[in-house]
């Protein structure tokens, strides 16, 4: 009897100390901490953009304009001069142009495109300023000669039609043509207004304030986790120094046409420092890679919108959810029944990765099997490597092919794994694939959390049992990266959000405000210090088994070959023969 009751206060104790690690984990694990500095952000920046104070005022100003709208909508078969300005007028109308969307641009800002002078994407003085805007006012000026002209030409098609109550086709057809040669006229305008209106800039003084004040940020978790916070500090300034040097690099003229974004340079640059003069003792704690990215991540929940999943219909949800989990399962069979991948680890990161949505998806998944680091970065340096060539190829495929906009970015957005190439692919072929490219992408991001708990409750029933371990379902909430709550319910949030506010107004409060006030911009600056700390702690020694025969590589290859061919295929079947109004209306527009 006594000892039965030593063995039940025994179970007794140690059901007490799991119980109290476990509600210690709300303040000790990084998962946790990407929610709550996350969360800090989003509340931060729903105050700035999107409370009652900047919804009312951008209710205010977009309600005429709605009017009108929907008045000229109404009255001829076309879009209307009136149309088109009050449409320009309401995406005009962004709650981040207000005085706190303004500090947030100046210090988020990142080194501006250079050609040959690296020093002036840091810096352009009042004097360089002025002598740019002398040079392009003569441009602007004939641009608004040229506009002037086609405004005329279009006022007088329009008047036309409507003279004949818009009854006479070739009229309507006349105007129609007459108003879009006005509104590309409108664009050219636009950009030379820009070059006419460009300001000074000196990064030199808000960088090191923005690196100081987002280390003190990260330094609060640091310091409940049991870090050393200066050490944290030191590392992170060292972390953020290179990342600026990648974004330079990335944002040079030639290095951004050939597709050589920053985030391939930051792991590029910090590989090449860790493989020859070694990563520095004291820049090492402040390689917290999944400390960025999942903070990051959290961040990105807030631009999952089920308004926009939505706008795309039933046919890009199904090209992004019904593809991208059959190409998973079947590259993830195919590298270990055909190419035997020697570690399954590797093999399901690297599908996820290529399947999902690149670097996010490789993260999450890795934290969901516990991959090794080193498996990890192998999985990230293929895809950016195979991400940089494709946005350039891919669109240069889809006009061979003849595609129209909407299919052509149904399938990038399907295929490219990064956000940010999809949007720049997408945009070769012009503004409709770019919206659908984007969208697609969007949508396929939602698997992220998904992905992850799938892989998590897989590695715990079979993978761990087929290796003697017993069955512990805790063990997959244990698995399961916690920083994907945060991801789900900052969607879910600003979803909310923006549907309470209504299409016009959750745009102008979410999508530009929140996002591309405050979020959106962090969250670019979370990435780049993730990649640079992935680049200063890979080693190629450590890296060289995983690319023995080439088998990551050729898993890779396979994998995306039979994505690009079934999301291609899935797109035509969706776009154009289950549902061509939805691409018939958004080529209209």
């Amino acid at each position: 009897m006594e000892e039965e009751s030593m063995s039940s206060s025994h179970d007794q104790n140690v059901v007490v100390d799991v119980a109290k690690s476990r509600i210690s984990d709300f303040w000790k694990l990084e998962d946790y901490w990407a929610i709550w500095i996350g969360f800090a952000v989003l509340i931060v920046a729903y105050i700035c953009f999107a409370s009652s104070g900047p919804q009312a005022d951008a209710q205010k100003q977009l309600a005429p304009l709605l009017t009108v709208l929907e008045t000229e909508q109404q009255r001829a078969p076309f879009k209307t001069i009136a149309w088109h300005n009050a449409n320009s007028k309401k995406d005009g109308v962004q709650t981040r142009k207000n005085e706190a969307g303004q500090f947030f641009s100046r210090y988020l800002a990142t080194p501006a495109r250079w050609s040959n002078n690296p020093l002036g994407a840091f810096l352009l003085s009042d004097d360089d300023a002025k002598a740019k805007r002398e040079g392009a006012v003569a441009a602007h000026d004939k641009a608004k000669a040229a506009l002037a002209a086609a405004l005329s030409t279009a006022q007088a098609a329009e008047e036309a039609a409507a003279a004949a109550q818009f009854a006479d086709a070739s009229l309507n057809t006349a105007a129609t043509a007459a108003i879009d040669k006005w509104q590309a006229e409108v664009k050219k305008e636009g950009r030379a207004k820009d070059a006419a209106n460009v300001k000074p800039f000196n990064l030199f003084t808000t960088l090191p304030l923005f690196a100081l004040g987002l280390g003190l940020l990260f330094s609060v978790g640091a310091l409940f986790m049991g870090w050393s916070v200066p050490r944290f500090l030191v590392g992170f300034f060292g972390v953020f120094f290179v990342a600026v040097l990648a974004m330079l690099l990335g944002n040079q003229t030639e290095m951004r046409y050939y597709g050589i974004s920053a985030e391939a340079w930051a792991i590029g640059l910090g590989m090449l420092v860790a493989n020859t003069v070694k990563t520095p003792e004291w820049l090492k704690p402040g390689l917290q890679v999944e400390y960025y990215i999942k903070t990051g991540l959290v961040l990105l929940g807030a631009e999952i919108l089920l308004s926009k999943l939505l706008a795309i219909g039933t046919a890009g949800i199904f090209v992004a959810w019904a593809v991208t989990p059959t190409v998973l399962i079947v590259t993830f069979i195919f590298g270990q029944k055909v190419l035997k991948m020697e570690s399954k680890k590797l093999n399901v990161v690297i599908s996820a990765d290529m399947s999902v949505c690149g670097t996010s998806a490789a993260i999450a998944t890795a934290a969901a099997c516990k991959a090794k680091k080193e498996e990890l970065t192998v999985a990230i340096g293929i895809s950016l490597a195979f991400t940089a060539t494709m946005m350039i190829l891919m669109p240069m495929g889809i006009k061979a092919l003849g595609l129209n906009q909407v299919l052509g970015g149904a399938w990038i957005g399907g295929v490219i794994d990064s956000t940010g190439a999809v949007t720049a692919s997408g945009a070769f072929l012009g503004p409709v694939a770019m919206t659908v490219a984007a969208t697609v992408k969007m949508i396929q991001n939602v698997l992220i959390g998904f992905t992850a708990f799938a892989v998590a409750i897989y590695w715990v029933t079979y993978e761990d049992r087929e290796h003697g371990a017993p069955i512990n379902p805790f063990e997959i909430w244990h698995r399961f990266p916690k920083f994907v709550i945060g991801f789900f319910l900052a969607s879910v949030a600003f979803s909310y959000v923006a549907g309470q506010a209504g299409s016009a107004v959750g745009d102008a409060v979410v999508d530009q405000g929140v996002i591309r006030g405050l979020t959106g911009g962090l969250r670019g600056w979370l990435f780049a210090f993730a990649f640079t700390a992935i680049g200063l702690s890979t080693d190629f020694r450590a890296l060289a088994p995983y690319f023995k025969g080439g088998k990551a590589v050729i898993l890779y290859v396979t994998g995306q070959s039979f994505n690009l061919f079934l999301t291609l295929l899935a797109a035509y079947l969706m776009y154009e023969i289950v549902f061509p109004e939805i691409t018939l209306s958004l080529l209209k527009g």
